[in-house]
């Protein structure tokens, strides 16, 4: 018998840290694709997966993707020749997709984004009424920070390209955070006492709120504020599952440019 490790292995485990049935209810997440009973030697991580993310899973003959966002959300119509679950299918490879359940995972997305913004005392700021999880947390910044500085910070530690701010002509000692979609955590930030919030993306409306409720909102950008689980979520599968090779995939990118 193979001492090999299976698609459902792997999946029990993310579940164990981050549990599929926390996910809120407008998601689809799980094993999108693929039998549990699949031995696994090769697994790529991505946030999302795409054909070029399948195409690259299929030259390291993975038996699996774990991504972050669900391969398949809305029902499909059609499967057609191109698309990325008609090609996992082709390539015989698993998919686990762990979303919103990553998100409020104590060990999750914005767990990950707090640490890479290097917030310190770290604590629930909102509570996601449907399980008791934070949805959104907030921390202390190392220093006090100008709007215009905080923002070049996230900035600088996340990697954008380009992102864009609110100046809540406050100076900055807590800030607030719910990565991707998050901008409807803007005003449990301000109430919280925030004087900064960051988060993907932001409607107009939502700015103007921010600016009069004096808080700096950091808009860094869907993939850059959920990027951040990737690797810290690739370290603890490998130290779970030495004698598979877990590989970031290279080709997962943010689809937006700036100009």
């Amino acid at each position: 018998m193979s001492d090999l490790p299976t698609v459902g292995k792997i999946y029990q485990f993310i579940n164990g840290f981050a549990p599929f049935d926390t996910a809120m209810d407008f998601d689809n997440c799980g094993l999108l694709a693929g039998s549990e009973k699949t031995e696994v030697k090769t697994v790529l991580l991505a946030l999302d997966i795409t054909p070029d993310v399948v195409y690259e899973a299929a030259t390291y003959s993975a038996q699996l993707i774990v991504s972050h966002h669900p391969v398949i959300f809305n029902p499909l119509r059609a499967l057609r020749e191109g698309m990325a679950p008609y090609l996992l299918a082709r390539y015989d490879i698993a998919a686990v997709c762990a979303h919103t359940n990553l998100d409020l995972s104590p060990k999750g997305v914005n767990a990950s984004l707090a640490a890479k913004l290097g917030l310190k005392n770290v604590r629930m700021m909102k509570e996601y009424q449907h399980s008791g999880l934070a949805e959104a947390l907030a921390g202390e910044t190392e220093r006090e920070y100008e709007p215009k500085e905080f923002a070049e910070s996230v900035k600088s530690l996340l990697g954008c390209d380009g992102l864009f701010y609110t100046d809540g002509k406050r100076k900055i000692t807590l800030a607030g955070l719910c990565s991707g979609a998050g901008s409807d955590c803007l005003y449990s930030a301000a109430r919280y006492g925030c004087q900064a919030f960051v988060t993907g993306e932001a409607k107009h409306h939502q700015l103007i709120d921010a600016e009069n409720l004096g808080v700096t909102m950091v808009v860094a950008g869907h993939y850059y504020t959920e990027n951040v689980v990737i690797q810290p979520l690739m370290e603890r599968l490998q130290a779970k599952f030495p004698s598979v090779g877990f590989i970031r995939s290279r080709v997962s990118h943010c689809p937006a440019k700036y100009l």
